[in-house]
């Protein structure tokens, strides 16, 4: 039943649901006029075999690239109503082998990468057209300034000015082919374009043709963010807005192509084709709207940045960061950690580039890894619900044969500063790998304790007056969702090392609900007065305070005499006064006994640097305040070292 609410609300359409769509999901895909032209003509003479060849293999990309895959196929592979390589992964996992996280994780990766280039290159473009006015300004502090306002304003949330992305996104297409068909109309013939045997002419005929692709293919860069945000705009809401988006956009490229073909035989100077087919008059009106299409745009992309992260650590693809969640939408987080390193990336791609026609070149080569990584998970999605294997055969051939001729000419881009984004997904791909597979190691060392003898000591060292008292209440935080078990680690921390006498002992589990806002506990009484397992159920939208929390739940159960608060020492007991909480944290670290072959040892020491780095503390993952946690180290063996005989010698 559940699953059939969310196909409908994917599959409701709204005129407020066209409006999100067209603010969130098609600000990179919408603002590649500014670049896509200027890209394939770059310095070359003006030639109506490259001008209609362009235009033609923009038209054939947008259909065969956006519309047929994306819109149509993809676009069909929700998970609970999410998208995104991370959803595909999780529909897809249980048919097919490990392989299949290879390609989840290298598009993952390529996507994050190329969300430090897709910022600078549309803001940069939109800016660039002030050089109309002012052929010397510098437009790097402009960029730069307008870079580090969009980061600023993420810990604010978006959802008060995201409800201007959908009214100006729908002016910014408006506006685009309005001028495209103003210039289009002066030159009917560019619709001969339409035919693939110009584009066909353009990569086989034209010198260097097929190298184009690159420069052409940046038409469809923002293609995988229609699936990224599913989630958030709704299936049908998306291939409907499609129709009208992709109309506007090929006006506006038809209208490039006549401007550019009326300019036969020369070379770009200094001006944009794109800025070029608006009249004078109001060109500081399109380039104010050109600079909010690239700010939606590169704001789009973030906030995609973030819930791919935020799924993957959910998948144990990334370490545990602080997800705030600024405003009471469900796709809306905000990642501190991300948004920062994402800002000084993007700073950094304009330092490094400059100006957009530069960042045109290392542009689209991680987005063209992407779509092939989907476009395998998508043949194993197809194949898993039994499609007709011709069609699922026939289609992945054609996907793959079309991003293979991409990614053939981007490689090209590779020495123009490609490997700068190209470098960058590999770094988050072994980061990602590297975590999972840590993580998966850390929990098959996990030796869980069957607790029904173990409890039975407990009442017993609760009452042993011998042993001095460690606290009246002390809380263990378990990854048990079950009182049957606990963590060896656990029960040593108790029993073993300095045994630890506590009037109440508690075990807390705390699980995240797919609600916003549930807040919710369960107590099981393994021995009253003694003995708790408390499970707390909190929405995604609370923050896991779970030391107010625990003091909440206690509060209640001695309202209902479950349990009493007050210190069980005579003198405190006479004055009712309330006896102390303290919680401990394990924290494992990797034992210096082990002796592991290369691949393992390799994997659990990174893995235990990147927990160091970059993943948050377990105290403040929880919300604990630090006057009353303690903080165990809890060595982690592998593998002893080969018996080692000791000698003695007199």
């Amino acid at each position: 039943m559940e699953h059939e609410n969310h196909h409908q609300n994917l599959d409701k359409v709204s005129f407020a649901g066209l409006l999100i769509a067209l603010g969130i999901v098609f600000g990179d895909i919408g603002t590649s006029p500014l670049y896509v032209f200027s890209a394939i003509v770059g310095t070359r003479k003006i030639d109506p075999v490259l001008i209609l060849g362009g235009f033609s293999a923009v038209f054939w990309t947008l259909t065969l690239q956006t519309s047929l895959k994306y819109v149509l196929f993809v676009l069909s592979a929700d998970n609970k109503g999410e998208g995104g390589v991370f959803s595909l992964y999780n529909l897809v996992k249980r048919y097919s082998g490990k392989w299949i996280m290879f390609p989840t994780l290298l598009g993952g990766s390529f996507i994050l990468a190329e969300g430090i280039i897709t910022p600078p290159i549309s803001v940069s473009s939109a800016i660039e057209g002030l050089r109309i006015y002012s052929p010397d300004l510098p437009t790097i502090p402009i960029v730069i300034g307008i870079l580090v306002m969009i980061f600023v304003a993420q810990q604010f949330g978006t959802q008060a000015i995201g409800k201007l992305f959908g009214p100006v996104m729908m002016g910014w297409f408006t506006f685009i082919a309005a001028m495209g068909l103003m210039s289009f109309v002066q030159d009917l013939s560019v619709l001969k374009a339409l035919n693939p045997y110009y584009a066909y002419k353009l990569l086989a005929e034209y010198p260097h043709g097929f190298l184009l692709l690159g420069a052409v293919f940046l038409c469809t860069t923002g293609a995988e963010a229609l699936y990224s945000d599913m989630g958030h705009a709704g299936r049908s809401n998306i291939r409907i807005s499609w129709i009208y988006v992709k109309i506007c956009l090929l006006l506006n490229y038809a209208g490039q192509t006549a401007w550019l073909l009326s300019k036969s035989g020369t070379q770009l100077e200094g001006t944009t084709p794109f800025y070029g087919i608006v009249p004078p008059v109001i060109l500081p009106i399109a380039i104010i709207i050109a600079t909010l299409a690239a700010i939606i745009a590169s704001q789009a992309l973030i906030s995609g940045s973030f819930t791919l992260i935020g799924e993957a650590i959910r998948l144990s693809f990334w370490s545990r960061q602080r997800i705030v969640y600024p405003t009471n939408f469900k796709g809306q987080l905000y990642i501190p950690q991300v948004n920062w390193l994402l800002m000084f990336g993007c700073i950094f791609i304009v330092l490094y580039f400059k100006e957009s026609k530069y960042m045109e070149a290392a542009y689209g080569l991680s987005v063209c890894l992407t779509m092939m990584m989907t476009t395998s998970l998508m043949f194993v999605f197809l194949k898993s619900r039994r499609y007709n294997p011709f069609a699922v055969y026939g289609l992945t051939a054609l996907f793959l044969t079309v991003e293979t001729a991409f990614l053939i000419a981007n490689l090209e881009k590779f020495a123009h500063g490609g490997y700068v984004t190209f470098l960058g997904g590999f770094i988050i791909f072994a980061i990602m790998w590297i975590w999972y597979n840590g993580r998966q190691l850390r929990k098959k060392l996990t030796v869980w304790e069957n607790t029904k003898e173990f409890f039975g000591t407990l009442k017993e060292l609760s009452n042993d007056k011998t042993i001095p008292q460690h606290s009246t209440h002390l809380v263990y935080l378990t990854s048990s969702d079950s009182p049957k078990k606990l963590e060896r680690e656990t029960v040593e921390s108790i029993l073993e090392k300095t045994p630890k006498r506590a009037d109440v002992y508690w075990f807390v589990h705390v699980k995240t609900d797919d609600q916003p806002f549930t807040t919710k506990y369960k107590v099981d009484t393994i021995a009253k007065e003694d003995v708790y397992f408390l499970t707390f159920t909190l929405g995604f939208r609370i923050e896991p305070r779970i030391n107010y929390f625990f003091e909440l739940a206690l509060e209640d159960l001695v309202k209902n005499n479950e349990v009493e608060m007050t210190s069980r020492h005579p003198a405190l007991k006479k004055y009712n006064i309330r006896g102390d909480v303290r919680f401990v944290l394990l924290r494992s670290f990797l034992s210096y006994e082990n002796d592991l072959p290369f691949k393992q040892n390799f994997i659990m020491r990174f893995y235990y640097i990147l927990r160091r780095w970059f993943s948050i503390r377990e105290d403040v993952a929880y919300g604990l305040d630090a006057d009353n946690v303690d903080v165990e180290n809890v060595s982690v063996v592998v593998a002893r070292p080969e018996e080692i005989k000791l000698e003695r010698i007199d």
